[in-house]
C-alpha cells in the first residue's frame, strides 16, 4: 500500500477501501490489515476519521534546513507551495531565562520576542518563538514579520549577516496551545527544534528561537559526506 501512495496510484484525499474488502482483496487476514493501517497512520501516510473512514494524506513536506540556511519562504516557493506567515506576537520581553542564558546575556537584560505561525498551501506546518537581545535589535520592533524575512530584515536594518546555526532537535507531544495553533490532536507528536544563530563578526548569539514542527507533516533530511 505504501508504494501505491508514493507513486501516487493513491492520491492525497483517496479514502480507502473497508478492512474486510482489503481482506479479501489482497488474501490477508484482518489483523495484517489492521497492523499495516496503524503503522502508516502513526508515520504520517494515512488519517483516520471516526465514522468516516481511512484517508491518504497529504504528503509530508521536506525540509533542508539541517544542511543549508534559507528563508521559509524561500524554501517552500522552491517546493511549488504557498507560504504564508502569522505575526502572534511582536514584543520588548523579560525572559524566558533560557533565552538569556542561550544568547549570552544577562538574565534581566530585556529581549526582543517574535512569535510566528508558518503556513504552506494555508495548512500549518510549524510555531516557533524568536528571542533577540533587545539592547542590540530594538529596531526590528518596527518590522512587519506578515512580511518580511527576519534574517533579511537583520540585514538591512542591523547590518547583520546570519552565517552559520547551531540547532538541537527532539521529539515532543504537543501542549493545548500548540496542537490549536497547528491544527493538530493534543499529544500528538511534535519535532521540537532549538536553534542558535551567530554572524562572522560576533562570537556571541545573534538570535535563539525554539520551533515546533508538526510530526506528521514534516520530515527533515541532511547530507553528509566523509
Amino acid at each position: 500500500m505504501l508504494n501505491l501512495i508514493e507513486d501516487s496510484t493513491l492520491k492525497s484525499g483517496d479514502m480507502l477501501p473497508p478492512e474486510n474488502e482489503l481482506c479479501e482483496l489482497l488474501q490477508v487476514s484482518r489483523p495484517t490489515i489492521r497492523q499495516a493501517f496503524s503503522e502508516l497512520v502513526a508515520e504520517g501516510y494515512l488519517h483516520r476519521f471516526k465514522g468516516k473512514g481511512t484517508f491518504v494524506a497529504k504528503p509530508k513536506v521536506e525540509d533542508r534546513f539541517l544542511s543549508y540556511l534559507e528563508t521559509f519562504d524561500k524554501e517552500m516557493l522552491q517546493k511549488g507551495m504557498t507560504p504564508h506567515t502569522k505575526v502572534l506576537c511582536l514584543e520588548k520581553l523579560y525572559g524566558p531565562i533560557e533565552a538569556n542564558e542561550k544568547l549570552g546575556i544577562s538574565l534581566d537584560a530585556p529581549l526582543v520576542h517574535l512569535s510566528r505561525l508558518r503556513s504552506a498551501d494555508q495548512t500549518p506546518l510549524v510555531y516557533v518563538d524568536t528571542y533577540l537581545p533587545y539592547d542590540r535589535y530594538e529596531k526590528l520592533l518596527q518590522v512587519d514579520f506578515n512580511r518580511h524575512s527576519l534574517y533579511e530584515s537583520l540585514e538591512r536594518l542591523c547590518g547583520v549577516r546570519v552565517n552559520r546555526v547551531w540547532r538541537e532537535i527532539e521529539a515532543v507531544n504537543a501542549r493545548a496551545k500548540e496542537a490549536e495553533l497547528l491544527e493538530i490532536a493534543q499529544n500528538k507528536a511534535l519535532c521540537l527544534v532549538k536553534t542558535l544563530a551567530y554572524c562572522e563578526s560576533d562570537p556571541m548569539p545573534v538570535e535563539f528561537s525554539i520551533a515546533r514542527y508538526r510530526g506528521d507533516r514534516n520530515k527533515f533530511s541532511v547530507e553528509i559526506h566523509r
